[in-house]
Protein backbone atom coordinates (compact mmCIF):
# COMPACT_ATOMS: atom_id res chain seq x y z
CA UNK A 1 0.00 0.00 0.00
CA UNK A 2 1.59 3.07 -1.19
CA UNK A 3 1.16 5.76 1.48
CA UNK A 4 1.09 9.70 1.42
CA UNK A 5 4.52 10.03 1.72
CA UNK A 6 5.39 8.14 -0.93
CA UNK A 7 3.43 9.63 -3.51
CA UNK A 8 5.12 13.37 -2.07
CA UNK A 9 8.62 11.54 -3.47
CA UNK A 10 7.40 10.81 -6.62
CA UNK A 11 5.82 13.80 -7.37
CA UNK A 12 8.97 15.52 -6.56
CA UNK A 13 11.45 13.37 -9.04
CA UNK A 14 8.87 13.50 -11.77
CA UNK A 15 9.13 17.19 -11.20
CA UNK A 16 7.12 18.63 -13.78
CA UNK A 17 4.47 20.17 -11.69
CA UNK A 18 5.15 23.71 -9.66
CA UNK A 19 2.60 23.56 -7.45
CA UNK A 20 0.75 20.52 -6.21
CA UNK A 21 -1.26 18.90 -3.06
CA UNK A 22 -1.67 15.62 -2.31
CA UNK A 23 -5.56 14.65 -1.03
CA UNK A 24 -6.78 10.91 0.49
CA UNK A 25 -9.64 9.44 0.92
CA UNK A 26 -9.35 5.92 1.85
CA UNK A 27 -12.32 3.53 1.82
CA UNK A 28 -13.87 2.11 4.69
CA UNK A 29 -12.11 -1.71 5.45
CA UNK A 30 -8.57 1.41 5.11
CA UNK A 31 -6.78 -1.06 2.59
CA UNK A 32 -7.19 0.86 -0.81
CA UNK A 33 -6.57 4.39 -0.98
CA UNK A 34 -6.78 6.88 -4.24
CA UNK A 35 -5.49 10.24 -4.69
CA UNK A 36 -5.89 13.61 -6.53
CA UNK A 37 -3.96 15.96 -7.72
CA UNK A 38 -4.46 19.83 -6.55
CA UNK A 39 -2.69 22.97 -6.40
CA UNK A 40 -0.71 24.45 -3.45
CA UNK A 41 2.62 26.24 -2.64
CA UNK A 42 5.56 24.22 -3.69
CA UNK A 43 7.43 24.86 -1.00
CA UNK A 44 5.54 22.38 0.86
CA UNK A 45 6.99 19.50 -1.02
CA UNK A 46 11.04 20.90 -1.71
CA UNK A 47 11.96 16.86 -0.71
CA UNK A 48 9.62 13.76 0.78
CA UNK A 49 11.23 14.61 4.18
CA UNK A 50 9.93 18.13 4.16
CA UNK A 51 6.14 16.67 2.64
CA UNK A 52 6.11 14.81 6.36
CA UNK A 53 4.91 16.47 9.30
CA UNK A 54 7.96 18.18 11.10
CA UNK A 55 7.22 18.81 15.16
CA UNK A 56 10.67 20.88 14.66
CA UNK A 57 12.25 18.85 16.88
CA UNK A 58 15.06 16.42 15.33
CA UNK A 59 15.69 12.67 17.12
CA UNK A 60 17.63 9.98 15.35
CA UNK A 61 17.24 6.22 15.86
CA UNK A 62 19.89 4.87 17.96
CA UNK A 63 22.15 1.81 16.57
CA UNK A 64 19.75 -0.50 18.50
CA UNK A 65 17.29 0.99 21.09
CA UNK A 66 18.46 0.23 24.94
CA UNK A 67 15.64 1.79 27.04
CA UNK A 68 14.05 2.53 29.92
CA UNK A 69 10.51 3.43 31.04
CA UNK A 70 9.50 6.80 32.65
CA UNK A 71 6.40 7.58 34.50
CA UNK A 72 4.64 11.02 33.91
CA UNK A 73 5.68 11.37 37.30
CA UNK A 74 9.08 11.27 36.98
CA UNK A 75 8.97 13.21 33.38
CA UNK A 76 7.62 15.93 35.03
CA UNK A 77 9.67 16.15 38.29
CA UNK A 78 13.11 16.08 39.85
CA UNK A 79 13.69 13.00 39.22
CA UNK A 80 14.10 13.31 35.27
CA UNK A 81 17.21 14.74 35.51
CA UNK A 82 18.57 11.78 37.33
CA UNK A 83 17.35 9.64 34.93
CA UNK A 84 18.61 11.64 32.04
CA UNK A 85 21.94 11.16 33.45
CA UNK A 86 21.62 7.82 34.20
CA UNK A 87 21.14 7.46 30.17
CA UNK A 88 23.71 10.20 28.80
CA UNK A 89 26.19 8.29 31.24
CA UNK A 90 25.76 4.90 30.09
CA UNK A 91 25.00 3.21 27.00
CA UNK A 92 21.10 3.46 27.19
CA UNK A 93 19.69 5.69 24.33
CA UNK A 94 15.59 5.48 24.81
CA UNK A 95 13.29 6.76 27.22
CA UNK A 96 9.78 5.43 27.00
CA UNK A 97 6.99 8.00 29.19
CA UNK A 98 3.91 7.35 29.93
CA UNK A 99 1.75 9.91 27.85
CA UNK A 100 -2.16 8.13 28.87
CA UNK A 101 -1.04 5.71 31.59
CA UNK A 102 -3.17 2.86 33.09
CA UNK A 103 -6.27 4.69 34.48
CA UNK A 104 -6.59 6.48 31.35
CA UNK A 105 -5.26 9.63 31.77
CA UNK A 106 -2.86 11.99 30.11
CA UNK A 107 0.17 12.89 31.99
CA UNK A 108 0.25 16.60 30.72
CA UNK A 109 -2.82 18.98 30.03
CA UNK A 110 -3.48 19.75 26.36
CA UNK A 111 -3.82 22.90 24.68
CA UNK A 112 -7.27 24.96 24.27
CA UNK A 113 -6.96 23.97 20.63
CA UNK A 114 -6.03 20.52 21.16
CA UNK A 115 -9.32 18.12 20.42
CA UNK A 116 -7.85 16.37 23.76
CA UNK A 117 -9.43 19.66 25.46
CA UNK A 118 -12.33 18.98 25.95
CA UNK A 119 -12.02 14.90 27.19
CA UNK A 120 -11.11 16.02 31.07
CA UNK A 121 -8.06 13.65 30.79
CA UNK A 122 -5.42 16.15 31.05
CA UNK A 123 -3.35 16.32 34.43
CA UNK A 124 -0.36 18.80 35.26
CA UNK A 125 2.00 15.81 35.94
CA UNK A 126 4.33 16.99 32.68
CA UNK A 127 3.93 20.73 32.98
CA UNK A 128 5.82 21.13 29.44
CA UNK A 129 6.06 18.50 27.33
CA UNK A 130 7.97 20.77 25.06
CA UNK A 131 10.47 21.47 27.61
CA UNK A 132 10.89 17.94 28.25
CA UNK A 133 11.09 17.07 24.88
CA UNK A 134 14.22 19.65 23.50
CA UNK A 135 15.96 18.62 26.40
CA UNK A 136 16.00 14.95 25.46
CA UNK A 137 16.79 16.29 21.64
CA UNK A 138 20.02 18.75 23.32
CA UNK A 139 20.72 15.21 24.77
CA UNK A 140 19.56 13.02 21.75
CA UNK A 141 17.03 10.38 24.02
CA UNK A 142 15.16 8.71 21.41
CA UNK A 143 11.53 9.72 22.87
CA UNK A 144 8.65 6.96 22.42
CA UNK A 145 5.21 7.88 23.63
CA UNK A 146 3.48 5.03 25.93
CA UNK A 147 -0.15 5.27 25.21
CA UNK A 148 -2.46 2.50 27.57
CA UNK A 149 -5.29 1.54 25.01
CA UNK A 150 -7.98 -0.80 26.10
CA UNK A 151 -7.60 -0.62 29.82
CA UNK A 152 -9.06 2.82 30.69
CA UNK A 153 -10.94 3.41 33.60
CA UNK A 154 -11.35 7.01 32.90
CA UNK A 155 -13.17 6.69 29.82
CA UNK A 156 -15.08 3.47 30.58
CA UNK A 157 -16.61 5.86 33.77
CA UNK A 158 -17.63 8.63 31.00
CA UNK A 159 -19.01 6.07 28.48
CA UNK A 160 -20.43 2.79 29.55
CA UNK A 161 -21.17 1.91 26.07
CA UNK A 162 -17.64 1.90 24.98
CA UNK A 163 -17.00 -0.64 27.93
CA UNK A 164 -18.13 -3.94 29.41
CA UNK A 165 -20.89 -3.88 32.45
CA UNK A 166 -23.06 -6.29 34.16
CA UNK A 167 -26.34 -5.69 35.80
CA UNK A 168 -26.58 -2.23 34.43
CA UNK A 169 -23.24 -1.75 36.24
CA UNK A 170 -19.80 -1.27 35.24
CA UNK A 171 -17.69 -4.10 35.23
CA UNK A 172 -13.95 -3.98 36.91
CA UNK A 173 -11.62 -6.52 36.83
CA UNK A 174 -10.24 -7.91 40.88
CA UNK A 175 -8.09 -4.62 41.10
CA UNK A 176 -10.89 -2.57 40.23
CA UNK A 177 -9.81 -1.18 36.81
CA UNK A 178 -12.34 -1.09 33.90
CA UNK A 179 -11.41 -2.03 29.78
CA UNK A 180 -13.27 -0.27 26.77
CA UNK A 181 -14.07 -2.28 24.35
CA UNK A 182 -11.84 -3.14 21.64
CA UNK A 183 -14.85 -4.21 18.92
CA UNK A 184 -15.62 -0.34 19.44
CA UNK A 185 -14.32 1.97 16.56
CA UNK A 186 -14.92 4.94 18.52
CA UNK A 187 -11.89 3.50 21.19
CA UNK A 188 -10.33 3.70 18.38
CA UNK A 189 -10.41 6.75 17.18
CA UNK A 190 -10.27 8.38 20.76
CA UNK A 191 -6.95 6.56 21.05
CA UNK A 192 -5.16 6.99 17.78
CA UNK A 193 -6.22 11.07 18.64
CA UNK A 194 -3.96 10.52 21.38
CA UNK A 195 -1.18 9.14 19.48
CA UNK A 196 -1.60 11.98 16.90
CA UNK A 197 -1.24 14.66 19.54
CA UNK A 198 2.08 12.39 20.90
CA UNK A 199 3.18 12.60 17.42
CA UNK A 200 2.66 16.61 17.06
CA UNK A 201 4.48 17.28 20.57
CA UNK A 202 7.31 15.59 18.93
CA UNK A 203 7.50 12.24 20.11
CA UNK A 204 9.22 9.78 17.24
CA UNK A 205 7.81 6.54 18.06
CA UNK A 206 3.73 5.60 19.72
CA UNK A 207 4.35 2.51 21.87
CA UNK A 208 0.57 0.81 22.19
CA UNK A 209 -0.08 -0.56 25.20
CA UNK A 210 -2.62 -2.73 26.89
CA UNK A 211 -3.76 -3.52 23.48
CA UNK A 212 -5.74 -6.46 24.65
CA UNK A 213 -9.41 -7.59 26.13
CA UNK A 214 -9.28 -8.20 29.45
CA UNK A 215 -7.45 -11.79 30.57
CA UNK A 216 -10.09 -13.98 31.46
CA UNK A 217 -12.44 -12.85 28.32
CA UNK A 218 -12.85 -15.95 27.30
CA UNK A 219 -14.57 -16.79 30.23
CA UNK A 220 -16.02 -13.65 31.06
CA UNK A 221 -17.60 -12.74 27.40
CA UNK A 222 -20.58 -14.68 28.23
CA UNK A 223 -21.34 -13.36 31.62
CA UNK A 224 -21.01 -9.02 30.16
CA UNK A 225 -22.91 -7.19 28.16
CA UNK A 226 -21.54 -5.39 25.49
CA UNK A 227 -21.28 -3.85 21.73
CA UNK A 228 -19.55 -6.17 19.05
CA UNK A 229 -19.87 -2.84 16.76
CA UNK A 230 -19.30 -3.80 13.10
CA UNK A 231 -18.20 -7.41 14.11
CA UNK A 232 -21.96 -8.35 14.90
CA UNK A 233 -22.08 -9.71 11.23
CA UNK A 234 -18.52 -11.79 11.64
CA UNK A 235 -18.89 -15.48 10.85
CA UNK A 236 -15.41 -16.21 12.98
CA UNK A 237 -15.78 -17.69 16.26
CA UNK A 238 -15.15 -15.88 19.59
CA UNK A 239 -11.57 -16.51 19.76
CA UNK A 240 -11.18 -15.41 16.38
CA UNK A 241 -13.56 -12.38 16.67
CA UNK A 242 -11.24 -10.92 19.38
CA UNK A 243 -8.04 -11.25 17.39
CA UNK A 244 -9.46 -9.95 14.45
CA UNK A 245 -10.60 -6.65 16.35
CA UNK A 246 -7.08 -6.75 18.33
CA UNK A 247 -5.18 -6.96 15.14
CA UNK A 248 -7.20 -4.00 12.83
CA UNK A 249 -7.22 -2.03 15.51
CA UNK A 250 -3.15 -1.79 15.17
CA UNK A 251 -3.43 -1.74 11.31
CA UNK A 252 -5.82 1.26 11.72
CA UNK A 253 -3.67 3.29 13.80
CA UNK A 254 -0.49 2.41 12.11
CA UNK A 255 -2.18 3.74 8.91
CA UNK A 256 -3.54 7.08 10.66
CA UNK A 257 0.29 7.50 12.21
CA UNK A 258 1.73 7.32 8.60
CA UNK A 259 1.94 11.00 7.34
CA UNK A 260 3.45 12.22 11.18
CA UNK A 261 6.78 10.35 10.62
CA UNK A 262 6.93 8.03 13.72
CA UNK A 263 7.99 4.20 14.48
CA UNK A 264 4.73 1.96 15.71
CA UNK A 265 5.54 -0.68 18.30
CA UNK A 266 3.18 -2.50 20.00
CA UNK A 267 3.86 -4.18 23.87
CA UNK A 268 2.48 -8.04 24.42
CA UNK A 269 2.48 -10.92 26.33
CA UNK A 270 5.49 -12.80 25.72
CA UNK A 271 3.72 -16.13 26.21
CA UNK A 272 1.78 -14.83 22.93
CA UNK A 273 4.93 -15.68 20.94
CA UNK A 274 4.45 -19.64 21.69
CA UNK A 275 0.69 -19.93 21.14
CA UNK A 276 -1.06 -19.56 17.99
CA UNK A 277 -2.66 -16.65 19.77
CA UNK A 278 -3.65 -15.88 23.47
CA UNK A 279 -7.58 -17.01 23.65
CA UNK A 280 -9.00 -14.80 25.71
CA UNK A 281 -6.99 -11.39 25.19
CA UNK A 282 -7.18 -11.19 21.45
CA UNK A 283 -3.30 -11.11 20.90
CA UNK A 284 -1.90 -13.03 18.29
CA UNK A 285 1.96 -12.46 17.92
CA UNK A 286 2.32 -12.93 13.99
CA UNK A 287 -0.72 -10.89 13.46
CA UNK A 288 0.02 -8.01 15.53
CA UNK A 289 4.10 -8.18 14.51
CA UNK A 290 2.49 -7.97 10.78
CA UNK A 291 1.31 -4.43 11.47
CA UNK A 292 3.98 -2.49 13.75
CA UNK A 293 7.88 -1.68 13.12
CA UNK A 294 8.73 -2.81 16.79
CA UNK A 295 7.23 -5.62 18.99
CA UNK A 296 7.86 -5.80 22.06
CA UNK A 297 7.57 -8.72 24.31
CA UNK A 298 7.37 -8.34 27.97
CA UNK A 299 9.42 -11.33 29.31
CA UNK A 300 9.84 -10.49 32.56
CA UNK A 301 11.18 -13.69 34.21
CA UNK A 302 8.69 -13.27 37.70
CA UNK A 303 6.07 -12.77 35.02
CA UNK A 304 6.25 -16.70 33.74
CA UNK A 305 5.15 -20.14 35.90
CA UNK A 306 6.93 -23.40 34.89
CA UNK A 307 7.74 -22.94 31.28
CA UNK A 308 10.35 -23.94 29.02
CA UNK A 309 11.36 -26.48 31.62
CA UNK A 310 12.37 -23.72 34.11
CA UNK A 311 10.49 -24.49 37.24
CA UNK A 312 11.29 -21.25 38.77
CA UNK A 313 12.16 -18.55 36.28
CA UNK A 314 12.68 -15.78 38.47
CA UNK A 315 15.44 -17.72 39.50
CA UNK A 316 16.95 -17.84 35.92
CA UNK A 317 16.81 -14.61 33.58
CA UNK A 318 19.33 -15.92 31.46
CA UNK A 319 18.43 -19.08 30.90
CA UNK A 320 14.43 -17.85 30.30
CA UNK A 321 15.16 -14.97 28.24
CA UNK A 322 17.57 -17.12 26.19
CA UNK A 323 14.77 -19.73 25.41
CA UNK A 324 12.07 -17.04 25.14
CA UNK A 325 14.36 -15.55 22.54
CA UNK A 326 14.46 -18.58 20.58
CA UNK A 327 10.77 -19.13 20.18
CA UNK A 328 10.24 -15.41 18.95
CA UNK A 329 13.24 -15.79 16.42
CA UNK A 330 11.68 -18.52 14.98
CA UNK A 331 7.80 -17.45 14.93
CA UNK A 332 9.20 -13.61 13.17
CA UNK A 333 11.45 -15.57 10.90
CA UNK A 334 8.86 -16.69 8.60
CA UNK A 335 6.81 -13.46 8.41
CA UNK A 336 7.83 -11.65 5.12
CA UNK A 337 8.27 -8.29 6.68
CA UNK A 338 9.31 -9.11 10.15
CA UNK A 339 9.36 -5.80 12.59
CA UNK A 340 12.20 -5.07 15.24
CA UNK A 341 12.44 -7.32 18.29
CA UNK A 342 12.56 -5.30 21.56
CA UNK A 343 11.58 -6.69 24.52
CA UNK A 344 10.92 -5.61 27.62
CA UNK A 345 13.41 -6.74 30.60
CA UNK A 346 13.14 -7.17 34.36
CA UNK A 347 14.93 -4.63 36.61
CA UNK A 348 12.85 -4.53 39.47
CA UNK A 349 12.62 -7.31 42.47
CA UNK A 350 9.63 -9.50 42.29
CA UNK A 351 8.96 -10.52 46.03
CA UNK A 352 5.52 -11.16 45.50
CA UNK A 353 6.42 -14.50 44.51
CA UNK A 354 7.49 -15.52 48.10
CA UNK A 355 10.52 -16.84 49.33
CA UNK A 356 12.20 -19.57 47.15
CA UNK A 357 10.40 -18.31 44.08
CA UNK A 358 12.32 -15.14 43.50
CA UNK A 359 15.60 -13.21 43.77
CA UNK A 360 16.81 -9.85 44.29
CA UNK A 361 17.17 -8.28 40.34
CA UNK A 362 20.29 -5.70 40.26
CA UNK A 363 23.42 -5.50 37.82
CA UNK A 364 24.25 -8.97 37.10
CA UNK A 365 20.74 -10.04 36.49
CA UNK A 366 19.96 -7.07 34.02
CA UNK A 367 23.29 -8.22 32.62
CA UNK A 368 22.10 -11.68 31.94
CA UNK A 369 19.04 -10.72 30.16
CA UNK A 370 20.90 -8.62 27.74
CA UNK A 371 23.41 -10.85 27.11
CA UNK A 372 20.51 -13.65 26.19
CA UNK A 373 19.29 -11.64 23.77
CA UNK A 374 22.24 -10.37 22.11
CA UNK A 375 23.12 -13.93 22.19
CA UNK A 376 20.23 -14.92 19.96
CA UNK A 377 21.05 -11.52 17.93
CA UNK A 378 18.57 -9.46 19.43
CA UNK A 379 20.30 -6.35 20.25
CA UNK A 380 17.37 -3.70 21.49
CA UNK A 381 15.53 -4.04 25.07
CA UNK A 382 13.69 -1.57 27.39
CA UNK A 383 13.78 -2.08 30.93
CA UNK A 384 10.88 -1.76 33.72
CA UNK A 385 10.82 -0.77 36.56
CA UNK A 386 7.69 0.97 37.76
CA UNK A 387 9.36 3.34 40.18
CA UNK A 388 11.78 4.02 37.96
CA UNK A 389 14.94 3.56 40.27
CA UNK A 390 17.53 1.30 37.97
CA UNK A 391 19.73 -1.06 38.87
CA UNK A 392 23.56 0.89 39.28
CA UNK A 393 26.83 -0.04 37.45
CA UNK A 394 24.91 -2.28 34.43
CA UNK A 395 26.77 -2.48 31.13
CA UNK A 396 24.13 -1.76 29.02
CA UNK A 397 25.73 -3.31 25.90
CA UNK A 398 28.05 -6.84 27.40
CA UNK A 399 29.83 -8.35 25.60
Amino acid sequence: MKSLKWLAASLFILGNASTVQAAETATEDFSTRTYEIVNIDSALLGTSERFGFDSGLTFEYPDAVRGIFVTGNSAGGARFSSLVDLVGNTDLNAMVIDVKEDVGHLTYTPKADSPLADKGIGTSLIKDPHAMLKRMEQEQIYPIARVVVFKDTVLAEQHPELSFTTGGQLWTNGRGEAFVNPFMKEVWDYNVEVAIEAAKLGFKEIQFDYVRFPEGFERLGEQLDYSMGDYAESNLDPVQRRVEAVTDFVAYAKEKLEPYDVEVSVDIFGYAATLPEAPGIGQNFSKISENVDVISSMIYPSHWTSYFGIAKPDLEPYKLVAEYAKVENEVLSKLDEAPVSRPWLQDFTASYLGAGNYKRYGKAEVEAQIRALNEQGIDEFLLWNAGNSYSPGVDYTPE
